[in-house]
């Protein structure tokens, strides 16, 4: 089954066509960010396609004149320019053209966010308009199933998750080449990490940790490196569209946790296939923090592709009240209990009477889909 699938950002991203900006598109590698710039670019015929993974197009993108550009780019009224972080000062080039080429709309992407966002901020202030591609989110699945398929996909998804290829193929393979070389040149590669095993067993580490508070101190005994090395290491997987972190919400009670975070990841598929685990649901030990994981992810993923502006946390006290996800919007804050098998649920009075106006709901396996899609 290889059906092209739209993607949600799509459409907003062609809104944004043409307004004298550059589109930036950031997303993990494999997540279809080639395919995606590729139909957006099908509609103009006049355009041109830069892959940067190419030395020679490298070059010709690196410390050139505004004169220099012009002749690249020639009458060219869309330009994409794939992989933009491999191209030395791009944040300047892509500057000059936005500068320079006023009718000529200027589409960059990059597979992390680490590369290629240090290197446009200061010269783009101003210039640029940014979009997030995660993997396959359930909304996007709705071309290739009907609704009773949809949920019942949803286990096979919490175990082999969303990555295009792994969704469209349905192969543990690919999802084992993904986790093992794709997700992590990018990182390797930036400031020079040099030890790939180290990442892995941080990644491992995490990984048995989703749904729980998580200590860097804890992790760095674990892995035997450091807390800062912990913390940076971290940083740059947040910032390779791996992991995700939920810190916890606090703003009245005095018991309410105010240091510790959850990491959780974007794609289960990626988690699992580090642990190396693709058991069905019904034999594994993990499944109520797998549906947490993914109903959070699914969420968040959602929430990016409408571009619908969310803070999101979680809730706990010392006395162990809870609540697994929170979003505010506004200052009003709705809370979300995630238990993959319970159907009754009562609110924590504690979070109610401190935050007026707040609401907590039960999300589990049966109403899920209408909260992620």
């Amino acid at each position: 089954m290889h059906k092209i699938i739209t993607r949600q950002i799509q459409e907003n991203i062609e809104k944004h066509l043409f307004k004298g900006k550059a589109i930036i598109l950031y997303g993990a590698r494999q997540t279809g960010k080639t395919t995606l710039v590729s139909m957006i670019k099908e509609k103009h015929k006049n355009s041109l396609y830069l892959n940067c993974d190419e030395i020679d197009i490298r070059e010709k993108l690196t410390k050139k004149t505004s004169t220099e550009l012009a002749t690249l780019i020639g009458n060219k009224k869309l330009v994409v320019i794939d992989e933009a972080q491999r191209v030395v000062d791009i944040g300047l080039t892509i500057k000059i053209l936005v500068d320079t080429m006023k009718d000529t709309q200027i589409i960059a992407t990059g597979s992390s966010s680490f590369e290629l966002s240090d290197k446009i901020k200061e010269p783009l202030t101003g210039r640029v308009y940014e979009f997030h591609l995660y993997p396959f989110s359930f909304n996007e699945l709705n071309s290739l199933y009907q609704k009773h398929e949809l949920e019942r996909i949803v286990e096979q998804r919490m175990v082999y998750g969303m990555y295009p290829e792994v969704v469209l193929s349905q192969e543990k393979e690919i999802l084992l080449q993904l986790a093992d070389s794709y997700l992590y040149k990018d990182i390797l590669a930036y400031q020079n990490i040099k030890s790939h095993d180290i990442l892995i067993k941080l990644l491992q580490a995490i990984s048995l940790q989703i749904g729980n508070e998580v200590s860097y101190n804890e992790l760095s005994s674990t892995v035997g490196i450091d807390k800062k090395t912990v913390e940076n290491y971290i940083n740059i997987l947040e910032k390779a569209f791996i992991v995700f972190r939920l810190n916890p919400f606090s703003r009245n009670l005095r018991n309410e946790l105010k240091k510790l975070r959850k990491i959780y990841f974007y794609d289960l598929g990626i988690r699992n296939a580090l642990i190396n685990n693709f058991n069905p649901l019904g034999i594994r030990q993990d499944t109520g923090a797998l549906f947490e994981n993914f109903v959070i992810a699914e969420r968040i993923k959602r929430n990016s592709n409408l571009r619908l502006r969310k803070n999101f946390y979680f809730w706990r006290t010392h006395q162990q009240k809870e609540i697994d996800y929170i979003e505010e919007e506004a200052g009003i804050l709705k809370g979300y209990e995630i238990k993959f098998s319970k159907t009754k649920f009562k609110a924590p009075q504690e979070f109610l009477k401190a935050y007026k106006d707040s609401s907590v709901e039960l999300v589990n396996k049966s109403n899920c889909l209408e909260f992620i899609t």
